[in-house]
């Protein structure tokens, strides 16, 4: 779907990526579509099994592990070398507060990890993705989101996106739900 500059893809994740600096301040998604995804019955956690036998006999047995719930990729765009939010980055994280505060995931524990394009040392991107997740952490507490359910995480440029490790398509704001 496109609209106003912006992009929005659904699977696997949810994305959306800005295309201008003209783009519109309306949201990219609505609270809705991140209450369901984060709630659409989805098994947590890996299963466990346990078999007596040769590995070939017990990798027939044991039922394959469960993907992992896809993290939220809220594509949140700072300024070059910035961890500022963006006007259209704070529209879309207003709409995310009004999921968190959902019924469903109000007691949904949340990892916002950070990640940065190739461009730049280790140590820097490191840095600025930790600075950017705590950017997107600190935007959500002052709007009535609980700081104990949500934990920040830099990745800097270890986890990219795509294939080309300078695509702007790596700098980017992920949200998955803490299993503990």
């Amino acid at each position: 779907m496109i609209n106003a500059g912006w992009c929005s893809l659904a699977l696997p994740s949810l994305v959306f990526i800005a295309l201008g600096a003209t783009a519109s301040a309306d949201p990219s998604y609505k609270a809705s579509d991140v209450v369901a995804h984060f709630s659409a019955g989805k098994k947590l956690g890996e299963p466990r099994a346990l078999c007596i036998g040769t590995e070939t006999e017990c990798s027939k047995q044991i039922p394959e592990r469960s993907k992992p719930v896809d993290g939220f990729d809220l594509r949140v765009n700072f300024d070059y070398n910035s961890d500022h939010l963006t006007q259209p980055a704070r529209a879309n994280l207003d709409e995310f507060v009004r999921a968190l505060k959902d019924p469903q995931l109000a007691a949904a524990l949340f990892v916002v990890e950070g990640h940065t394009d190739g461009t730049g040392s280790d140590a820097f991107n490191l840095d600025l993705s930790m600075r950017r997740a705590n950017s997107v952490v600190d935007y959500l507490k002052a709007r009535g989101v609980g700081g104990g359910r949500l934990e920040a995480k830099g990745y800097g440029k270890q986890k990219p996106l795509v294939p080309d490790p300078n695509a702007s398509e790596n700098r980017r704001v992920e949200t998955r739900l803490r299993l503990e």
